[in-house]
């Protein structure tokens, strides 16, 4: 097998308020959309986020026609202090202030129009 490309999914009741949000906050782009379908990439993230409307009737399996819950999209990022320091200057609400755990996880969490939790994340090293 070869994969060619890589993307995650979301169920969110507004596809075009969610993209939106990445692509105004987070730098993406909308490589294509439909009706209730949105295709964001970065040539950097090494996958396309796809945002789709909750109940679409081509929801294959039925109980894939849920909203997007109990997950959260992470971005390991170069600077996350500067990082942190845009978003807020942007007027982003934050979800989980900065910290940093034990292990060396570094991270901020903020949240789109639909929920869907965005964390940006630096490793630290010594």
């Amino acid at each position: 097998m070869r994969i060619t490309s890589s993307a995650v999914s979301l169920n969110v009741t507004d596809p075009t308020a969610s993209a939106e949000f990445l692509k105004r906050h987070y730098g993406f782009t909308e490589d294509m959309a439909a009706d209730g379908f949105v295709s964001l990439s970065r040539p950097d993230a090494g996958f396309n986020v796809i945002f789709l409307r909750t109940g679409l009737a081509t929801f294959k399996p039925d109980s894939a026609k849920g909203h997007a819950d109990g997950l959260l999209l992470a971005f390991v990022v170069d600077d996350i202090d500067a990082e942190y320091e845009r978003v807020q200057a942007e007027g982003v609400a934050i979800t989980t202030p900065i910290e940093t755990e034990e292990w060396g996880e570094r991270y901020f969490q903020t949240a789109d129009p639909n929920g869907v939790v965005i964390q940006l994340v630096q490793w630290m090293t010594d």
